[in-house]
C-alpha cells in the first residue's frame, strides 16, 4: 500500500485543484490575458504543486521509510536512499 493510503482523499483533491488551475491559464492565454497576469497563475501551480510534492514526501517519511528502518537491513538503506533522491529532485526544481 501506498504511504499516502490515509490521506489519498486529500491528495487527489489537491491535485484535482491544480488540474482546474491548469485549465484556467489555459483559458486566460486563450483569451489573450496579460503576460504577468498568466505568469502569476503559473507561479500558484508551482506553488501548489511544490506543496502537494512535499504532503507525499513527508507521508513517503512517516510511513514506508519509518517501516523500513524499523525492519533494518538492506530495505532500510534502499528507502533512505530513495527519499533522499526524492528531495534533491525536488529541490533542483
Amino acid at each position: 500500500m501506498a504511504g499516502y493510503g490515509q490521506h489519498k482523499e486529500d491528495i487527489i483533491r489537491r491535485l484535482r485543484r491544480i488540474e482546474g488551475q491548469v485549465r484556467g491559464v489555459q483559458r486566460m492565454v486563450d483569451e489573450d490575458v496579460y503576460c504577468i497576469d498568466v505568469l502569476t497563475q503559473v507561479s500558484a501551480i508551482n506553488a501548489a504543486l511544490q506543496s502537494c510534492a512535499v504532503a507525499l514526501l513527508d507521508e513517503h517519511l512517516s510511513c514506508c521509510v519509518t517501516e523500513a528502518i524499523e525492519a533494518g537491513g538492506d530495505e532500510a538503506k534502499a528507502k533512505v536512499g530513495e527519499a533522499s533522491k526524492a528531495i534533491a529532485r525536488l529541490i533542483r526544481t
